[in-house]
């Protein structure tokens, strides 16, 4: 009869398909469907906290556009390149022309050069540099300042003998030639005293020089036998020596008086320039001195001379280019 009891308009259970166990068993669970599943809960006693990232070191790449510098571009700066290596050079050029203007202005120990003492105004400048105490040796100072003191009396003598013939012209014109010998003497003699024979014995006294010892006592002796000529007097020579002088003396008592006292100064020059010769060489001897050290001296200044380097090579040249072309 447990056919009968079942619903005849019930649908079979083989049927429906939500009658499945392992369907009805998953809609009556509790568990939460896929769909609702929250895979980060909240959780009710901890605090949530989000941890910032850290900025990277690296920009990110920004590509430029590329442009290249147009044919004007390039010629203007290579034009304003130019310009200023030019400025640059003229500077430099500034600077050295700068720089030899000192070295000239300077003497040979690097300092200013003060002889002749002229204002700072004047349009020439000192061409020596000389100090006695700092560049003589103790020993030789006093001898060096009395060639010094002489070749000062000497340029004295020569001007008062430049005015002793001019006033002997005025009285007698046919004193012409003496008085333009007179002042040819002064312009002469002056200088060329200084350099030959004061400057030599200056450095032989401050460099222990053997070659500057003998070039003094070459042109030395030539000055005292200048000296000597102008205490003479010969006629028509420019000179008021002691025989040019009794001469005018009859002619003008005044002008003779003059020529005198030129005379005297004449003598005087001739006379210390013999004493001071042999005041020098009895210091030369103590030196050590010697004519082979002048001659190693002399060789060693011409070699290491850029003028004779330079000829010298000219020379050479020449001599190679004149055989090369003789041969051809």
């Amino acid at each position: 009869m447990s056919g009968y009891d079942s619903n005849p308009f019930a649908e079979p259970v083989s049927d429906n398909p939500f009658n499945d166990p392992s369907v009805t068993q998953v809609t009556n669970s509790s568990v939460e469907p896929v769909d609702q599943y929250n895979p980060f809960p909240a959780s009710d006693g901890l605090a949530t906290q989000t941890t910032p990232a850290a900025p990277s070191p690296f920009q990110p790449a920004v590509l430029q556009p590329s442009t290249e510098p147009s044919p004007q571009a390039t010629a203007a700066a290579a034009q304003a390149n130019l310009l200023r290596q030019q400025e640059e050079l003229e500077r430099k050029a500034a600077e050295l022309d700068r720089r030899e203007q000192e070295l000239q202005t300077r003497g040979p120990s690097g300092k200013e050069n003060n002889w002749p003492p002229l204002p700072k105004s004047f349009p020439i400048k000192p061409c020596f540099y000389q100090d006695f105490s700092e560049e003589i040796p103790p020993e030789y100072q006093r001898v060096c300042k009395m060639m010094y003191y002489l070749w000062m009396f000497g340029c004295v003598a020569l001007f008062l003998n430049l005015l002793a013939c001019m006033a002997f012209f005025f009285t007698d014109a046919k004193q012409g030639v003496g008085f333009g010998l007179s002042i040819l003497w002064l312009i002469l003699f002056a200088p060329c005293s200084f350099l030959c024979w004061y400057r030599p014995v200056y450095k032989a006294f401050r460099t222990d020089s053997s070659f500057s010892f003998f070039f003094f006592f070459f042109v030395f002796f030539c000055q005292v036998v200048i000296f000597i000529i102008q205490a003479v007097g010969i006629p028509d020579w420019g000179n008021s020596g002691w025989i040019t002088a009794f001469i005018a003396f009859k002619e003008n008592t005044a002008v003779g008086a003059i020529m005198i006292i030129v005379a005297i100064l004449f003598t005087m020059c001739a006379v210390l320039s013999v004493i001071l010769l042999k005041m020098v060489h009895q210091m030369y001897r103590r030196t050590g001195a010697s004519f082979q050290k002048a001659q190693q001296e002399f060789s060693q200044g011409v070699l290491t001379n850029k003028t004779f380097q330079t000829a010298a090579a000219g020379a050479a040249s020449s001599a190679a280019q004149g055989a090369f072309q003789a041969n051809n």
